[in-house]
């Protein structure tokens, strides 16, 4: 059977032919067509698809292809784009307007390599390099870099010396604040579920977008905390150290964002109380509630970021609360009607306390004796009070009362084993 890209100059292109050289698994593969229109890949079966510029999906593999196309810069921002494609724009045209030399190498049917920006030597010395001048037109490419450093780190990865410049000229000449909400979320929540969030917070730092992007972030930065509790002293590097404790403790980017926002209040602290951040924790929730409006951040993430910046000190003193506290927190949680919400909340509790210098190991008990305290609590058969008493107010009443007490006998008990 006849593919439908029989007899069409095909390339394979971008991340597909990067990570092969680097000898990682391939996830998508993406092609792009040269000499060809729209109207012939449709005549093939090509389903159009892109709404800017001519992309198509396979009509059995999925996968997508695009015309080859040049771009010109009309106006600030991601959008501020013409874009260009016609059956004469060259394949190295094409590999000019993407972003770093590693992206830019194309793979034809036989296998041969097309790098006309030398990204395979720079795959080689583990450097990120922009491939032209045209890289500063575009300010989501200073968040896809610091993605990139994040998701390449471990393997040696670093911004080369005239990008990180370039970048840094980017964001003092404004470019960077014309991006949107929307694209903004979506790098940040990629590198989230990408393992490396401390790494791409502290790329954007470097080049000055951090200040820009996620200012109640960056304002972190410089700001003490008591020597005994955090060693590191710094706000900001015991954020980057808790990010990087909460990916190694859960892959939930629910979680990552909840400890990346959790002490936005100690940014808010007066000069005269420093190092000292009493009541951080209800100062921070403005911040939080800030920066989730201005990403656009979906609900689910709101929620728990809200409840950790709010009550994460109380489940580092969870052996001292009490009970009527656990139970309220555990209603805050609202954990007994989804007690994932309990998980969720002590993962992002001890990547806080093994977010400090020599700290990552730390043993959290507080997590289990709240994991206990929950499931007492949760034993109480509230059916069986409510079909008892009939009454709304005195079944809240006699549920609390039953609740507390089971959360009692669970704190005795762990005194007793002391």
């Amino acid at each position: 059977m006849r593919d439908a890209a029989d007899g069409l100059e095909v390339y394979l292109v971008g991340g597909a032919v990067r990570d092969r050289l680097l000898g990682l698994a391939v996830q998508d593969r993406d092609w792009v067509v040269v000499g060809c229109s729209v109207a012939r890949m449709v005549a093939r079966g090509f389903k159009p698809v892109g709404e800017d510029f001519p992309v198509f999906l396979h009509p059995h593999s999925g996968e997508q292809y695009a015309l080859a196309r040049r771009e010109r810069k009309t106006a600030k921002g991601y959008r501020g784009f013409a874009v260009f494609s016609d059956p004469n724009i060259t394949l190295q045209q094409d590999l000019q307007r993407r972003d770093l030399t590693i992206n830019a190498i194309a793979q034809d049917g036989h296998g041969n390599l097309i790098d006309p920006f030398g990204g395979r030597d720079d795959i080689k010395s583990r450097t990120l390099k922009h491939v032209c001048a045209a890289f500063s037109e575009d300010p989501v490419r200073v968040l896809r870099v610091a993605r990139f450093a994040a998701r390449f780190g471990d393997l040696g990865f670093s911004v080369h010396p005239t990008t990180q410049a370039l970048m840094a000229r980017m964001v003092a000449d404004g470019e960077v604040d014309a991006l949107q909400a929307e694209r903004v979320w979506r790098e940040l929540h990629t590198a989230m579920r990408e393992s490396a969030t401390a790494r791409f917070i502290a790329q954007l730092r470097r080049c000055g977008a951090l200040a820009k992007i996620l200012p109640e972030v960056d304002a972190l930065f410089g700001v003490p905390q008591p020597a005994k509790h955090h060693p590191e002293i710094d706000t900001g590097r015991h954020i980057l150290l808790a990010l990087a404790a909460a990916h190694r403790l859960s892959d939930d980017p629910r979680v990552i964002f909840a400890v990346l926002t959790h002490d936005l209040g100690k940014a808010l602290t007066p000069q005269h109380a420093l190092p000292s951040h009493h009541g951080h924790e209800q100062a921070g929730l403005q911040p939080v509630h800030a920066m989730c409006e201005r990403l656009r951040a979906p609900q689910k993430y709101r929620q728990l970021s809200r409840l950790v910046c709010q009550y994460h000190l109380h489940h580092h003193r969870m052996p001292s609360l009490k009970p009527a506290t656990v139970l309220d927190l555990l209603q805050q949680l609202d954990a007994f009607r989804q007690p994932d919400n309990v998980r969720l909340f002590s993962l992002c509790c001890v990547a806080d306390l093994r977010g400090r210098s020599g700290m990552e190991n730390l043993d959290c008990p507080q997590a289990a004796l709240f994991g206990e305290y929950h499931r007492a609590a949760a034993a109480i058969d509230a059916a069986a009070i409510a079909e008892q008493l009939q009454d709304g107010a005195r079944i809240k009443k006699e549920l609390a009362k039953q609740r507390i007490a089971a959360i009692t006998a669970v704190k005795n008990q762990a005194l007793a084993s002391v």
